[in-house]
C-alpha cells in the first residue's frame, strides 16, 4: 500500500473561481435559473477540447461564459467558495489561491470594489468552515485592453493584505503580450502582491521569458514550455520562480497530447519549483488529487519526490510563514509514516 496522497498536505496556487465549480452544482443551478446547457456541459461532459487554434479556444471560451452565467447571485458566489474548499480539504489542500477576475461579475454585484469584497468575505468564510486557508489572486484578462488591467491592479492593491496576495493575468496568451501589462504589474508588486501571471502554455519559452522579464514574475501559471529551453530552466531554478502544472489542463486543451508529454519531470529534475494544480476541474474534469497520482503512477515520482513537491508548493504560497513551517511538518511527518 502506498502513501494515501489525499493526506499528504499540500497548497493549490493554480484555480480559477468559476473553473472551480461543481458538476452538479453547474446543472443545478442551470435548471434554477432557466439556462441552457450544451450537450459538452451535461452527456458529454467533461466536454472534449482543443485549444491549440483560435476556433479550439473560443469553443473552450464560450463554455466558461455559459459556465459563469449560472452565478447570478451573492449565495451562488458563497456556495460555489463553499464547496471548493470543502473540496480542497477533502483532497489534503491545507492552503489555496483561488484566482478571480472581477470584471466578468462587475455588472450583476454592483462594480468591481463589490464583486472583490463578496468573493473575499465568501472565501474567508469558505475557508473557516473547511479548516484550510485560502486567499484570492485578482486576475486581468489579457485579451482586454492593459488599462482595465491597471484598473484591477489598483483594486487589487487596496486589499492587499486583506485577503488579496497576487494579481494575475490569464487567457490567451497569443491575443495579449505579457510585456504590455507591465504597468499593472508594477502597480501590484509595489503593494506587495506577488506576481502570477500565466505563460508558457499555448506559447512557447519566449512567453516565459516576457513574464519573468517584463512582469517580474514570481510564480509562473503553467510554464511547462519553459522545458523548451536549458537555459531558461535554469533561470527558474536558480530564482526559485515556480511553474504551477496542470498536467490534465494541459491534455484538455491539447497542448500536450498525453500525460506523458507534459514535461513536469524534467522541470523537476532541473530544480524548477512545482506547484501542481488543476486549473478548471470544472471543464477538465478533475481535482488537484489526480494530478498528484499522475506524479506517482506516469512521472514515475518516488514519495520523497512527491513529498518535497508538495513542500514547494507550501513555499511558493503567499501563506503566513508560521503556517508554511506548520505544514512543511506536517508533510515531513507524512512521508516518515510507513507505506
Amino acid at each position: 500500500m502506498a502513501r494515501p496522497l489525499d493526506t499528504l498536505p499540500k497548497a493549490h496556487l493554480h484555480l480559477h473561481f468559476t473553473g472551480s465549480m461543481r458538476h452538479t452544482t453547474l446543472i443545478e443551478l442551470a435548471r434554477e435559473r432557466g439556462v441552457h446547457l450544451p450537450d459538452a456541459l451535461v452527456q458529454d461532459w467533461p466536454p472534449r477540447l482543443r485549444a491549440t487554434d483560435e476556433r479550439g479556444w473560443f469553443r473552450f471560451q464560450r463554455l466558461y461564459d455559459i459556465a459563469r452565467s449560472v452565478l447570478r447571485r451573492p449565495e451562488d458566489v458563497r456556495r460555489l467558495l463553499h464547496e471548493a474548499a470543502a473540496d480542497e480539504a477533502r483532497e489534503g489542500s491545507r492552503w489555496l489561491e483561488i484566482q478571480v477576475d472581477p470584471s466578468g461579475y462587475a455588472q450583476r454585484f454592483g462594480g468591481l470594489t463589490s464583486t472583490l469584497e463578496l468573493v473575499l468575505d465568501a472565501a474567508e468564510q469558505a475557508a473557516r468552515a473547511a479548516g484550510i486557508g485560502m486567499a484570492v489572486v485578482v486576475a486581468a484578462n489579457r485579451t482586454r485592453h492593459p488599462l482595465d488591467a491597471r484598473t484591477l491592479a489598483r483594486l487589487a492593491a487596496q486589499y492587499a493584505g486583506k485577503g488579496v496576495v497576487g494579481f494575475g493575468l490569464s487567457n490567451d496568451e497569443r491575443r495579449g503580450r505579457a510585456r504590455d501589462f507591465d504597468h499593472a504589474f508594477r502597480i501590484a508588486k509595489r503593494a506587495g502582491l506577488l506576481a502570477v501571471p500565466h505563460g508558457g502554455e499555448l506559447l512557447g519559452a519566449a512567453s516565459v521569458e516576457e513574464c519573468v522579464d517584463d512582469l517580474d514574475a514570481d510564480r509562473l501559471g503553467h510554464g511547462i514550455r519553459a522545458a523548451e529551453s536549458q537555459r531558461l530552466m535554469e533561470r527558474l531554478a536558480d530564482r526559485q520562480i515556480t511553474c504551477e502544472v496542470c498536467p490534465l489542463s494541459n491534455v484538455g486543451l491539447g497542448v500536450a497530447e498525453q500525460p506523458e508529454d507534459v514535461p513536469l519531470r524534467r522541470l523537476f529534475d532541473a530544480g524548477v519549483p512545482i506547484a501542481l494544480g488543476a486549473d478548471d476541474p470544472l471543464l477538465f474534469g478533475a481535482r488537484l488529487l489526480p494530478q498528484y497520482q499522475l506524479a506517482r503512477d506516469v512521472y514515475g515520482f518516488t514519495d520523497a519526490e512527491i513529498a518535497e513537491m508538495a513542500r514547494q508548493s507550501i513555499r511558493s504560497s503567499a501563506a503566513p510563514e508560521t503556517v508554511k513551517k506548520e505544514i512543511i511538518t506536517e508533510i515531513d511527518t507524512w512521508l516518515t509514516t510507513p507505506e
